[in-house]
């Protein structure tokens, strides 16, 4: 009995946290999008949130193929339904529990921890080495507005590039590379001598984690059409996220739809590499930034706050109704399912 009330009060602690963590996450934004909502049409909302819908469809597509390479019964629905479960855990842990939120989800349906461990690594270091494709082609696609518009920060914008492309290499390799885990545990032992074996215990849990990942990569990185295929699916589905300004100001001014994704992608990077849990205040302020010499700085400003919206607050709601779908189901069956 007295170990169930300790359970209970836990439960409760964990959900007093998760309710602090989002009313700080929100404190500042929270009015000014609901502001702009009542300013908005019905008509863009429904066209932002379908957008939003379309990504986490292909985003569920993505850990579909991924998760059938372990668990052939991983269906459509459950990827989908996972994305969504992640985007809930990204916003109430500030960025730092949807890897862990994906672990979890896999687990209950089938995929073992050390290969969803590995998978999902896999699966951002492809997120991130989308990231930067789809930036570097849209911006030669549209090299002279880009230049035209960006040009006097040249090199800003180069050491972004240069940051995205360091942060990709290291995924890439922590995910797959056997030489590159030697050489890092060569360097952890040196440390770990000078601080007379106090990170034994930390060091013995991460190279735990990396025979995972070379595994995961061993039985992934074989299949080049599913790599691929992953990639393109990546890059399908940021022309939904990309596209969304032109939603929101496209009619206002003589941008095409590439242009407004070029900005939309390069602003997205640059944010990225900001120091900013989330991307909270980060990306709305690089976005504000990109945009306001083209749109204005009011619909600039308008247009962050309605991005933030679609790509931020309306996942979580919808990640909300996943989450406490998923323990009502819970509680009833004893098992979880999509």
């Amino acid at each position: 009995m007295i170990n169930k009330t300790k359970k209970q009060i836990l439960k409760w602690i964990f959900v007093l946290a998760i309710i602090g963590i989002i009313i700080y996450t929100f404190r500042d934004s929270a009015g000014p999008i609901l502001e702009q909502l009542k300013q908005t049409t019905p008509t863009v909302i429904a066209g932002i949130c379908a957008m939003t819908v379309i990504y986490h469809v292909i985003e569920g597509l993505i850990t579909t193929l991924l998760a059938k390479q372990y668990q052939p019964e991983f269906t459509v629905g459950m990827g989908i339904t996972n994305a969504f479960f992640c985007s809930f855990y990204r916003v109430a842990t500030l960025g730092s529990g949807a890897g862990i939120a994906a672990i979890v989800y896999l687990g209950d349906h089938g995929v073992q921890y050390s290969e969803s461990f590995g998978m999902y690594m896999l699966q951002y270091a492809f997120h991130k080495i989308s990231i930067a494709i789809f930036s570097m082609v849209l911006f030669v696609v549209n090299w002279s507005y880009m230049c035209e518009h960006f040009g006097e920060y040249m090199w800003l914008l180069a050491a972004g590039y240069a940051v995205t492309l360091l942060i990709t290499v290291f995924l890439i390799l922590f995910s797959c590379s056997a030489q590159f885990h030697r050489v890092l545990f060569v360097i952890l032992d040196f440390v770990n001598r000078k601080c007379r074996g106090r990170l034994t215990s930390s060091i013995r849990m991460l190279r735990e984690q990396c025979r995972m990942l070379e595994e995961a990569s061993k039985h992934l990185l074989r299949e080049k059409r599913l790599v691929a295929g992953t990639v393109l699916l990546n890059l399908l589905k940021f022309c939904f996220w990309y596209a969304m300004p032109y939603l929101m100001f496209g009619s206002m001014t003589d941008v095409t739809v590439s242009q407004i994704m070029a900005v939309t992608s390069l602003a997205v990077m640059l944010a990225a590499v900001l120091p900013a849990p989330a991307g909270i205040g980060s990306t709305e302020f690089v976005f504000t930034s990109l945009f306001s010499g083209i749109a204005g700085m009011g619909l600039a400003g308008s247009a962050s706050l309605l991005y933030r919206f679609g790509t931020f607050v309306f996942p979580f709601l919808v990640g909300a109704v996943v989450v406490v779908a998923r323990r009502i189901h819970k509680k009833q069956t004893g098992y979880v399912s999509a």
